[in-house]
């Protein structure tokens, strides 16, 4: 039987929190996922994140996903940290020019 990608992305965190870790790492966790099925993913992880407490570790592109999930961010170009610090504030009051950059591209609806 196949299963949707939403199903086999919760299949996937069921897999890695059976064995009870206190640390998970999430790359791109909605990657390839509709619109629809992101915001219920991303609910999941934040709900399991807080409920069994959690740290995760997520790597993303999409700054929304980072807004969610993350406390605190770090921006990397070319494989170096430009800018560091609590999400909100790197998001909100981005200092380094690659932030500013990355911040100013969102699409704002």
């Amino acid at each position: 039987r196949a299963f949707s990608g939403g199903m086999r992305q919760r299949l996937q965190i069921a897999r890695n929190l059976v064995t009870g870790p206190r640390l998970v790492f999430m790359d791109e966790p909605t990657g390839g996922l509709d619109v629809s099925v992101q915001a219920r993913l991303l609910d999941l992880l934040r709900g399991l994140v807080t409920d069994l407490g959690l740290a995760a570790i997520v790597v993303t592109h999409d700054l929304a996903v980072a807004r969610l999930l993350s406390q605190r961010m770090m921006v990397m170009k070319d494989g170096r940290v430009v800018e560091s610090g609590l999400t909100d504030r790197v998001l909100d009051d981005p200092r380094a020019p690659y932030t500013q950059l990355l911040v100013s591209s969102i699409l704002q609806v």
